[in-house]
């Protein structure tokens, strides 16, 4: 008896036919770039294995065949402090982030790579290239001050802008402007090493800090242990005044107040744990 095959179920060669037919119906005719491969049939191919060894070959086929791509991204964020080859690294890992969480059923994957790899390496500048951890908030008006004075600047006639107009294009405040203008300033550090240029004497940066009085330490000691020793009992009180302000032995503390010399030893080393714990509060 015939069967007719219009309505029997599709086998799974004929559902890998059509996932790749669909994919070149939605894959543009054109491509922008001559490092956009032809990797549609490799897409369909990838998300129709198994995770294994073969999966794996084809998934490194795709990424060699995209990794120009990626390389052309990367070379967009050159002169910015960071060298090529690290650039590269960043946007590879991008790229193979991309080709992880590609569907070929929803488009062209240059459409999606592109933007998690530019993505990816935005937030390498961000996460990694400060000297200084700074706040991710400050960070992005860094951003928004930057690309608004870089608009405001190639205005036909335009002056350097003020913070006012700065404020009035992007919708911040002033004082938030003033934040992402130091930003602008604070991608980087300077070395304590650097060298001031002031007449002929230069001297470094470090030569301009001032240094750390010991003396202060002492007075907040002083001031702290002032009203332990206070509440300490007068004759422990007496015995410590000869002992640190008269620099007198405890022998002859001992043979002074009429006690042992033993006992002036307890009952200094009780006073100081006294007063220190007490300070330490």
């Amino acid at each position: 008896m015939p069967i007719d095959m219009s309505t029997s179920r599709p086998t799974a060669n004929n559902a890998h036919t059509a996932r790749t037919a669909r994919a070149a119906r939605t894959a543009p005719s054109r491509r922008t770039h001559d490092d956009a491969p032809d990797t549609v049939s490799r897409f369909v191919r990838l998300v129709a294995l198994e995770a294994g060894p073969e999966r794996d070959a084809v998934r490194e086929e795709i990424v060699t065949a995209w990794l120009p791509m990626a390389h052309r991204i990367a070379g967009r964020f050159r002169d910015r402090g960071e060298a090529v080859e690290d650039l590269r690294q960043v946007a590879a890992l991008g790229l193979v982030k991309a080709v992880d969480r590609f569907d070929p059923d929803r488009g062209a994957f240059e459409s999606y790579a592109v933007p998690t790899i530019t993505g990816e390496v935005k937030r390498h500048f961000r996460d990694r290239m400060w000297a200084l951890r700074v706040p991710r908030r400050v960070q992005e008006l860094r951003n928004k001050v930057r690309v608004a004075r870089r608009e405001l600047i190639q205005r036909p006639g335009a002056l350097e802008p003020s913070p006012a107009e700065l404020a009035a294009h992007t919708g911040l405040t002033q004082d938030e402007v003033t934040a992402g203008l130091e930003a602008l300033e604070s991608f980087s550090t300077l070395s304590l090493d650097a060298e001031v240029p002031t007449g002929d004497d230069g001297y470094s940066l470090a030569d301009t800090l001032g240094a750390a009085d010991s003396s202060y330490d002492i007075v907040v000691d002083r001031e702290s242990a002032r009203e332990s020793l206070r509440r300490l009992p007068e004759r422990e009180r007496a015995i410590l005044y000869m002992r640190f302000f008269e620099d007198m032995t405890q022998s002859r503390i001992a043979d002074r107040l009429g006690i042992s010399q033993m006992h002036v030893s307890r009952l200094i080393s009780r006073s100081c744990a006294r007063v220190r714990q007490e300070a330490l509060r």
